[in-house]
């Protein structure tokens, strides 16, 4: 295992600047995720650790080696470190176990024996343990992708990279598959990088979500921490929903439309303006008469929970969302509730 230490990267194409500064630590053997929107710099910074792309400045240290420094760059083959792309990209003419086998080498009389082992214990790993003789045009998009994580792990490299690896399969198989990968990097100790532009898949599968804004990143943190915790009201806004309000500062709570609310880190903070995100779940529904009055406008139903949309005199004809659980009836159109908020909200000075 092998931490990642990303130090003042910078990057230029022509006149355009992608990377600006780009920090990142990830501790050995943990899974981050790069969040950020198209053309932030995510993928750049994946190119630069696994060496196709050379940075203007900065360093790169993997383990206690620094793979790219003022004093040069260490070729990518030599690096140690595994990709895994977009679409999988395995050779189609060889079979499932001849593409997990590619990257292994070995001498001796016990080497062919070796590299057999450690196919079927990969090939087990990803749950395919009896495929290993098919062609990859006879895989479905998640087993395509199953071997090509296999394929990036069979040298026991010490980073994986993970570019977008699930955009191209469909929901319901996204997610089982993800929970899966990060399985598999759990067992293999190996230290993995996840580009991603969805917030639902960065905060279900990474150990740290790094929010990566016009080349660099704005925060790095657990996910429960960057979703409660969010660094500025953009980043609030990226990670989730948010309803925000205008508030005035009074200590560690602030007074906005809705009431007197408690801040998420309770710092005593100077009087004065500012807005605080207040996420949907937070908000609760009761009966008409009790806390903010609302008006029920439209009803969403996902499931296993439905987003209410609101009217309420405060927000100037904007609505305010609110996610329920659907185990009871849901408020008819028209109806009128109270609302209550529940819990601290993050404080965002203006």
């Amino acid at each position: 295992m092998s931490r990642l230490v990303v130090r003042g990267v910078h990057k230029s194409f022509g006149s355009t600047h992608v990377l600006r500064g780009m920090d990142l630590d990830v501790p050995s053997g943990a899974l981050v995720a790069l969040l950020g929107r198209s053309g932030c710099g995510k993928t750049t910074l994946l190119r630069v650790v696994a060496g196709f792309e050379q940075p203007d400045a900065g360093e790169v240290v993997i383990g206690d080696r620094a793979v790219v420094s003022a004093r040069g760059s260490v070729p990518p083959e030599q690096r140690n470190v595994s990709v895994v792309p977009q679409e999988g990209a395995l050779f189609p003419h060889l079979t499932v176990a001849q593409n997990v086998a590619f990257g292994l080498r070995g001498r001796g009389r016990d080497a062919g024996r070796r590299r057999q082992e450690r196919v079927r214990e990969l090939l087990a790993l990803v749950g395919l343990a009896d495929i290993g003789d098919r062609m990859p045009s006879q895989l479905s998009g998640g087993q395509q992708q199953r071997v090509a994580v296999a394929r990036a792990l069979a040298p026991r490299p010490d980073v994986v990279l993970l570019d977008e690896p699930f955009s191209a399969l469909d929901a319901g198989l996204r997610g089982a598959l993800r929970d899966d990968v990060r399985a598999a990097l759990k067992a293999a100790g190996a230290t993995g990088v996840l580009v991603t532009h969805d917030q639902e898949e960065a905060l279900s599968i990474a150990d740290l979500v790094a929010v990566v804004r016009d080349g660099v990143v704005v925060q790095a943190a657990p996910p429960a921490t960057l979703y409660r915790e969010p660094v500025d009201l953009e980043t609030a806004r990226f990670v989730g929903e948010a309803v925000v309000l205008p508030v005035e500062v009074d200590g560690a709570a602030v007074e906005t439309p809705i009431g007197r609310l408690q801040l998420v880190r309770g710092d005593a903070l100077a009087s004065g303006p500012g807005c605080v995100a207040v996420r949907p779940e937070q908000i609760h529904m009761v009966r008409a008469g009790r806390g903010i009055r609302g008006r029920v406008r439209d009803v969403t139903f996902h499931g296993h929970d439905a987003t209410v949309r609101l009217e309420v005199p405060w927000r100037d004809g904007a609505p305010v969302d609110v996610l329920v659980r659907t185990q009871g009836p849901l408020p008819e159109v028209d109806t009128e509730v109270g609302l209550l908020v529940a819990g601290p909200v993050s404080f965002f000075a203006t």
